[in-house]
């Protein structure tokens, strides 16, 4: 049988300004009481069983029961006067309970999938209880739980904590699912007796297993008139509807060092870790937003036996409390902790291996879609290495290359970016601010756009080619479409064998080979085997890219030559010229050569020899362009702040 027990016995002293003498699982919200939430909750879960625990308000609760319409779940009232606390009052009903029963206050909403925390429990029958725990925006103030990266929980830190201390944000949000058996040791316990405070610390230093639950659901307590109303905006709002895990997630993947942190090695003690000062601002933007923030990092620190669990836990604890400081958490964290190459003093054997949660590879993406319920094509991945590129890319998530820690010049793997900004806190604000104006302002093209088409893009540089064939290829596959992009840049040609003039800098011969095998799609999956370009060594590298393209795709080819490439395929009807501002694409064209390490003058130097010979070049078939587009005023934000630059091309 699917039980739930609820613990009504509470005076509900903190409300009676507001409630008077209604207990508080009466409290109305939107026109149904605390616990009528409850219970619907459960019946849409499959519960067969509500016992309540009451105490004070018996009557009244009984009366609310017996006036309400049919609830679809049987009801039971176990009426105990006697102030025994939440976990007292259970241990006194436990020979009245199921073998295995979830827990709720009723002085609390929730939207949670109560299914899928119940399966996860279940998949680990030795575990005595599983607790509900969450990240919330004042972990200074919470009790607060320490679990392993298996879910085991360590220990627990109630409030008030010590100054300092650097702790994860992890609150035990009072939902429980417990087997019956692992409680009847301390049936003779004294009461008052509480779970977080009493019982499960002295369960758990008593050798039981004891698991968490990470979840960034909504629960709320609503034990004051504060809280109450803050519980009814949120429904009000369908904010708690929302976050449920059975309806998909929006996410943003967020990559630690270099992105998060300044870039320090191989970080292996929590006191290295130097949180850039923007991080807390714009990730509390994202949390308030709505958007999931997952954390997905390579540690081989682990497998190189350089750090372990314990401390990386102190890392991320550290993490955690630097970004409270602006009420800003992270939802989830995932870590790879292996490492392919052997050779390392102390190493770990078991951990050095290839696996497929190490970036680029998508395992952590794809791990936390299953477990949050996230929708890869409306999602976002913020990082600041080709790794991280290619882990989006593979796992179908749009990416955002930051210019902090490596920039994404490391020249690892071959993967491209298509946004590019300069820190973590331009990307939130793109994600929250421009990127729904750009899709907007891209929808007309969009129109356009049929199954299986290809589409070229062109123009000078730094006037945005790659934001726009980025933005629709995103909005393509949002809409259920499979798309991507194939930047021409790849084909450039070394320096010592270009001619003069922008086709001869490119390997045209070679490009038009990769058109005609990615033309293979109209049967079926083709493969279109990519090179890579080092903008930064300024040469092609020995990295290449083997992409299928499944029936259907449409394909995006977005550099410089575009337009010129869509000409000598006679599709000048899929051409896109993109213009822009030249002031703004030289001022881009500066930033992006400093960037590239090419010298204090290697900006003006290049700006003097494309407006010689690249600017007209792109010029010559614009007439043949069927679609001319600029994203000028798309991105144009009066007084943004220095970070919010438009992006690079």
């Amino acid at each position: 049988m699917k039980q739930a027990v609820i613990l009504a016995g509470g005076k509900g002293t903190r409300l009676r300004s507001v409630l008077g003498d209604v207990p508080k699982p009466l409290a109305q919200v939107d026109g149904e009481p605390l616990l009528g939430h409850q219970l619907a909750l459960l019946r849409r879960h499959g519960f067969e069983e509500a016992v309540l625990l009451v105490s004070h308000g018996a009557g009244r609760i009984a009366a609310w029961l017996a006036d309400a319409a049919p609830l679809g779940i049987r009801i039971r009232l176990i009426e105990d006067p006697e102030p025994r606390g939440t976990a007292g009052a259970v241990l006194a009903a436990l020979d009245q309970l199921a073998p295995v029963f979830t827990v709720l206050y009723a002085d609390t909403m929730l939207g949670v999938d109560l299914s899928r925390f119940r399966a996860w429990h279940d998949a680990a029958p030795d575990a005595a209880a599983s607790l509900f725990l969450h990240p919330n925006d004042h972990p200074q103030d919470s009790d607060l739980v320490e679990q392993d990266s298996a879910g085991r929980i360590l220990r627990f830190h109630p409030y008030p904590h010590p100054d300092g201390e650097w702790l994860p944000n992890l609150v035990n949000a009072a939902l429980y699912i417990v087997n019956r058996d692992a409680l009847l040791p301390f049936r003779a316990a004294p009461p008052p007796l509480d779970f977080g405070k009493d019982l499960f610390p002295r369960m758990l230093s008593q050798g039981a297993l004891l698991r968490g639950y990470v979840s960034p659901e909504y629960i709320k307590d609503a034990g004051t008139p504060a809280r109450l109303d803050r519980v009814r905006r949120a429904h009000a709002s369908g904010a708690i509807l929302r976050a449920s895990l059975d309806h998909p997630q929006r996410g943003v993947f967020i990559d630690r060092d270099g992105t998060l942190n300044e870039e320090a090695g191989h970080l292996r003690r929590a006191e290295q870790l130097a949180v850039f000062g923007f991080v807390g601002q714009a990730l509390r933007r994202l949390n308030d937003a709505e958007w999931r923030t997952v954390i997905i990092t390579n540690q081989p620190v682990l497998a190189r036996g350089e750090t372990d669990e314990a401390e990386l836990r102190r890392i991320h604890s550290r993490l955690d409390s630097e970004v409270a400081r602006d009420q800003a958490f992270f939802d989830r964290l995932y870590f790879c902790p292996h490492h392919p190459d052997a050779g390392f003093p102390g190493e770990i054997p078991e951990l050095k291996r290839t696996c497929d949660c190490r970036k680029p590879a998508p395992g952590l993406i794809r791990k936390a879609q299953s477990e949050l319920n996230i929708a890869l094509e409306h999602s976002w991945l913020i990082g600041d290495s080709t790794a991280d590129l290619g882990a989006a890319e593979e796992a179908g998530v749009s990416s955002i290359l930051v210019e902090t820690g490596e920039g994404g010049l490391d020249d690892r793997y071959p993967y491209e970016a298509g946004f590019t900004f300069r820190d973590f806190s331009a990307a939130v604000d793109f994600i929250l601010d421009d990127y729904p104006r750009l899709a907007a302002a891209a929808a007309p093209l969009l129109e356009r756009i049929g199954s299986g088409e290809d589409w070229f893009i062109g123009g000078c540089a730094r006037s945005g080619k790659s934001t726009l064939a980025a933005t629709l290829a995103r909005e393509l596959r949002r809409g259920g479409q499979h798309a991507v992009v194939i930047q021409l840049d790849r084909w450039l040609m070394p320096e010592d064998r270009r001619g003069a003039g922008v086709p001869e800098r490119y390997d045209m011969q070679a490009i038009e080979a990769a058109f005609e095998a990615a033309a293979g799609r109209t049967g079926g999956e083709a493969i279109v085997d990519l090179p890579f370009y080092s903008r930064r060594q300024r040469k092609p590298l020995d990295l290449s890219r083997r992409l299928s393209l499944p029936a259907g795709t449409v394909v995006f080819w977005e550099g410089a030559v575009g337009v010129e490439l869509a000409a000598r395929l006679g599709l000048e009807s899929h051409a896109i010229d993109l213009q822009a501002d030249p002031a703004a694409r030289r001022a881009r064209q500066d930033h992006y050569a400093r960037r590239l390490g090419h010298g204090a003058d290697a900006g003006s130097v290049g700006w003097a020899a494309r407006e010689q010979d690249e600017h007209p070049v792109p010029a010559v078939p614009r007439a043949e362009a069927a679609h001319v587009f600029t994203l000028d005023p798309v991105l144009a934000r009066p007084n943004a702040a220095e970070t919010r630059r438009a992006i690079q091309s």
